[in-house]
């Protein structure tokens, strides 16, 4: 009974060790147009097994240990909306809500601006992958925390196709090694500013954060967390979301 509580204690001070020494916020990035749902309701707010969609995605962050505050980047109309989610859903670790920029780039340096000074990883999210769980949340910063940069993703099973302008296959990519990503994203601090600042004057704009990092000459090592880690972006995506939950059933609530 001893050694079992002795194991707890150890695996109490690695906790605090690991919380303290890298102390990582979750940027949420929420401030999309949402053109392609073609709903007038933003896709956040969307409801995915009776719940909203943005609210899925806060409360697997707020549940993952390895989180200490989350910061919110959502349009101007919508922050007091965020709030009340926020307050309604019991999001203790929000700590800033913000407005979003121009385009991804633009939101994500409003929300670093906004992150606290403690912080020394930044879990970079969309708002809409309201499918990650806590677990992978965990695996993708334990790796960060090692490799100073991290993302979730998962390995291309699909054939791959290049194709032209009006859509005729021009060859077929060798798909070994080949890897659709998803978020988090979790990168230490400094190597993240460092390449926001260095993109900004480079006038480059990446389609997702790693690029960022890319851009620098770093590696990013991926993590795979599954195909089901979904982003809304598409109604039939609502549908295959709440499949997904169907599925899981308590296991959604155990991850």
């Amino acid at each position: 009974m001893k050694k079992v509580l002795k194991g707890a204690g150890e695996l109490l001070n690695l906790y605090q060790k690991l919380t303290v020494k890298n102390y990582t916020t979750a940027l949420i990035l929420a401030a999309g147009s949402s053109t392609r749902m073609g709903s007038k309701t933003s896709k956040q707010f969307l409801e995915v097994g009776g719940m909203p969609v943005l609210a899925r995605t806060l409360k697997a962050y707020e549940t993952c240990p390895l989180i200490r505050e989350i910061v919110v980047v959502t349009r101007a109309q919508d922050k007091e909306l965020v709030q009340d989610m926020v307050d309604s859903y019991d999001i203790s670790k929000c700590a800033a809500i913000v407005p979003g920029g121009k385009d991804r780039a633009e939101s994500a340096r409003n929300g670093l601006n906004a992150v606290s000074i403690d912080t020394r990883f930044l879990a970079v999210a969309d708002g809409a992958r309201c499918l990650t769980t806590p677990l992978q949340i965990a695996r993708v910063c334990l790796c960060a925390y090692k490799n100073k940069a991290a993302s979730a993703g998962y390995p291309i099973t699909d054939t791959v196709k290049r194709t032209g302008v009006l859509g005729n296959v021009k060859e077929t990519v060798e798909r070994e090694n080949l890897w659709a990503v998803q978020t988090p994203q979790v990168f230490a601090l400094p190597l993240y500013a460092a390449a926001t600042a260095r993109a900004e004057a480079d006038n480059f704009s990446p389609t997702d954060d790693n690029g960022l990092i890319e851009h620098m000459g770093y590696g990013v090592r991926l993590v795979d967390c599954g195909k089901e880690n979904i982003k809304i972006t598409l109604p039939e995506d609502i549908r295959l979301a709440e499949a997904i939950l169907a599925a899981r059933g308590e296991e959604d609530e155990d991850e």
